[in-house]
């Protein structure tokens, strides 16, 4: 195990991998007294995600922080400390018949902490929300080495302030996340998926119909891929998770809705097969390493104007979440230059749909040139304000979020 570890390209930072929340409290003391930078890390699957770090310091890494606090079950409730992989905790909760209904790409090394930090979330999103809907108690280590709590145990508290939405997403710049409590869902009893093979034309009108649909899909999601600015090809993927009547109905019922053209290529999956559907469409936003990875935030009903606007002079693969909004797409681009042009076009189409675009991976070159987080908001001084409030000596991730936070 290396006892370095370098940041977006920064470094080699000194690793410490501490197994107590005592441990982690003294580094958090040592490095205020120093003057120095923590840059918390989980199972390492974001860590393209942000700027570089600007400070020296030391990389910590928490998979040593990896207890089950408390399960009582019958509670419909887990705590769990912030090191805990999200697969091994689908695999706890699986034994009881629960899970957490949230998409987070590579389970089985992704932890919980890292997940809330990103705000981590996928295709079921339509059905199921995110993770902000599910931390109900989280315990973080301030800048003085003092674990604070928020929330609870219980699902029906109502105590404080709720910082367990202000931390989900923050990026790890606020604080340390130390332990999570979390609400869970039972698993479903039954599990159907339909895949729906299209040209891009008929696209608007399917999701026209899906948006009008009797049934109660979990999942609307969007794959294409376009070569020299046009989309070959694109496939609508929707998905159900009920009890086993409930779905037979609805799969039964959705080709009644479908324009005549979409019947003849509907495809049900079920079983494996739509298990490993599922893991592909969740592990999507880091399938690729090269070139650019960008998210987008849009207005639903632009969701397929993004995408085509996204294909336009561009190679790209990407992944629309219809129902909520959110594409995910990886550029080919070999340089900065032409991605920088491209993603200037998208951040101004994407304000006309009244959203944003964030780069999630790239060279780290090409940060220094390109928009990372987007265009500027209304609330950067806002999030400056808390930072200064909840980390005044700027030693938590600093430099990697929004504005050089």
């Amino acid at each position: 195990m290396s006892s370095t570890r370098t940041i977006d390209g920064f470094g080699p930072l000194p690793v410490a991998r501490p197994s107590s929340v005592a441990e982690l409290s003294e580094l958090v003391r040592q490095a205020a007294a120093e003057g120095k930078a923590l840059y918390p890390v989980g199972g390492g699957t974001m860590l393209d995600y942000g700027l570089p770090p600007t400070m020296p310091g030391t990389a910590v890494e928490l998979g040593g922080l990896n207890g089950i606090i408390d399960y009582p079950a019958r509670d419909m409730t887990i705590t769990v400390q912030a090191g805990f992989t999200v697969g091994r905790l689908q695999e706890v909760l699986g034994a009881e018949g629960q899970q957490l209904p949230v998409d987070i790409p590579l389970p089985d090394r992704a932890t919980l902490g890292g997940a809330i930090a990103t705000n981590a979330s996928g295709p079921r999103r339509l059905g199921y929300g995110t993770l902000r809907d599910y931390v109900i108690g989280i315990s973080v280590l301030n800048d003085e080495g003092q674990e604070i709590k928020a929330g609870g145990r219980v699902v029906k508290n109502v105590a404080g302030y709720d910082l367990m939405k202000l931390y989900t997403g923050s990026l790890g710049t606020l604080g340390v996340i130390t332990q999570v409590t979390l609400k869970v869902k039972p698993l479903p009893e039954a599990s159907r998926w339909v895949v729906i093979t299209t040209v891009p034309d008929d696209v608007p009108e399917l999701l026209a119909r899906l948006s009008a649909t009797r049934t109660r899909p979990c999942a609307i999601t969007i794959r294409g891929r376009a070569m020299e600015g046009r989309i070959a090809g694109a496939s609508v993927v929707v998905g159900f998770e009920d009890n086993a009547r409930a779905n037979e109905w609805q799969v039964a019922r959705l080709p009644q809705e479908l324009p005549d053209r979409a019947r003849d290529h509907l495809h049900e999956q079920s079983g494996q097969t739509a298990d490993a559907l599922l893991a592909g469409l969740r592990d999507f936003p880091l399938a690729v390493k090269s070139g650019l990875t960008f998210k987008a935030n849009v207005l639903p009903a632009r969701t397929w104007d993004f995408c085509q606007r996204a294909a336009s002079g561009a190679h790209i693969a990407f992944e629309a979440h219809a129902g909520n909004g959110i594409v995910f797409g990886h550029l080919a681009e070999t340089n900065p230059d032409a991605a920088g042009s491209h993603l200037d076009d998208l951040l101004r189409f994407a304000g006309e749909c009244l959203g944003n675009v964030v780069v999630t991976r790239c060279p780290t070159a090409w940060k220094s040139v390109l928009p990372v987080w987007g265009r500027p908001t209304g609330d950067r001084e806002l999030m400056k304000a808390v930072k200064e409030k909840l980390d005044p000596r700027g030693i938590f991730n600093p430099g990697r979020f929004v504005g050089g936070i």
